[in-house]
């Protein structure tokens, strides 16, 4: 179930930019538009969710309605003959989509005894679809054949797959039958008033902010490496996951060792690093910056959105951790990466040099001097207390389950 989850995403995302830039002649801004329904998939998940797979039907038979209609979507994102017709599939295909994500977890969960030991192993398997995704695309080597239209169909593939296996899945019946719950409760805004830690304001606002460069690596990481001359860039890309695993595993370690402040500040400079090592990376001389940019995804990803995953279920206590959790979701991948996804589209077309040619040093270091100027506000602005400081000492025990939901 997590191999196929994460292995549909990873088939058709990482390649959407060069796909729509190439085969389909989208503008840059289409192209963040498109990244853009992620966002939107990210803030309706929790209604989907929260008051449907919690209250009505068991969530293996949700998944699997989800990955079957997410299969013929995909099909028919694949037929679309330009942007105005491939948009409203893959707009409908990610609201659909990104509840799953949850369903899964839910769903693994519930069928197991001791989740802090049994979960990270299961999850792992997720990211190793995402890597035989993009390791796939390279081997048959579908970005040089301009067949990228191929990715699609492989995705819906694996959907129609998991969605015909889901009903296969031990049944998982709703949690919360008869309950009901507010709209704030279901966005996590339950959770607001952690906003009048001073501390964890700028920590929230950073989240949003540093979202805004992270909305460039998705939407325009993949056409960049393929303009410079990568050859099976998809099947590189793949390295940033294998980083994201490897760090992931070390976090708790890192965690009592540095603490929260730097751990967020060091993920917040990695940012930095890996876009000044895109802007003067090459496909000749330059070739080892762009693989450190890339290698450098597991400290960026993992030392601040997953460190800040920890110091916000540290600070919320119990009654709203899940609350917490699902308020800074929505701040990070629904307002942050909306900003990002259009600002990058627009930062894309107006560095346009001639057809297929861009000043991608400019484009890179754009977000690079957005994540520096989060770096220093950060820096000054965030106090790390006694008490939280006394919380990162137990957090290194038992992050690792929650580590385990990242992505």
């Amino acid at each position: 179930m997590m191999f196929l989850e994460f292995f549909i995403w990873g088939a058709w995302f990482v390649t959407l930019g060069t796909y729509l830039l190439r085969n389909l002649g989208a503008s840059g801004t289409q192209v963040g538009v498109a990244f853009l329904t992620q966002s939107i998939g990210a803030i309706v998940a929790p209604f989907i969710v929260g008051l449907i797979a919690d209250r009505f039907f068991s969530a293996q038979k949700i998944l699997g309605v989800l990955h079957l209609a997410g299969a013929v979507l995909l099909w028919r994102a694949s037929q679309a003959p330009d942007f105005s017709s491939f948009y409203p599939s893959i707009l409908t295909y990610m609201i659909l989509y990104m509840p799953t994500l949850a369903l899964v977890n839910s769903i693994a969960f519930r069928q197991m005894q001791n989740p802090q030991k049994e979960f990270a192993p299961i999850r792992v398997l997720g990211t190793l679809g995402w890597i035989v995704a993009g390791l796939t695309i390279g081997w048959l080597n579908w970005e040089q054949t301009n067949s990228l239209q191929s990715t699609f169909l492989m995705a819906a593939g694996a959907s129609a797959l998991l969605g015909v296996f889901s009903f296969m899945l031990p049944a998982t019946p709703p949690v919360k039958k008869g309950q009901s719950s507010s709209l704030g409760s279901l966005l996590g805004l339950d959770a607001i008033g952690m906003l009048k830690n001073r501390s964890y304001l700028t920590f929230f606002l950073a989240s949003i902010a540093i979202c805004i460069p992270l909305a460039f690596y998705y939407g325009f990481t993949n056409p960049f490496l393929n303009e410079v001359g990568m050859k099976a860039a998809a099947g590189v890309q793949s390295l940033g996951q294998v980083s994201e695993l490897l760090f992931m595993l070390a976090i708790p370690l890192f965690f009592s060792k540095l603490g929260v402040k730097k751990m967020l500040a060091i993920g917040m400079a990695a940012w930095v690093l890996r876009y000044v090592c895109f802007a003067y990376g090459n496909g000749e001389g330059g070739y080892w910056l762009l693989i450190a940019g890339i290698v450098l995804h597991g400290i960026c990803y993992d030392f601040f959105f997953v460190t800040g995953q920890i110091y916000t279920d540290n600070l919320a206590g119990e009654q709203f951790k899940s609350s917490a959790q699902g308020f800074i979701t929505l701040a990070t991948y629904g307002v942050g990466m909306l900003i990002g996804t259009l600002l990058s589209g627009r930062i894309f077309d107006s560095y346009q040099l001639t057809a297929g040619a861009h000043d991608w040093r400019m484009i890179w270091l754009i977000p690079a001097g957005i994540a520096a100027a989060v770096l220093v506000l950060f820096l000054l602005l965030f106090k790390e207390r006694n008490a939280a400081a006394a919380s990162t000492e137990t957090a290194g025990a038992d992050a690792a389950p929650r580590l385990a939901e990242a992505h």
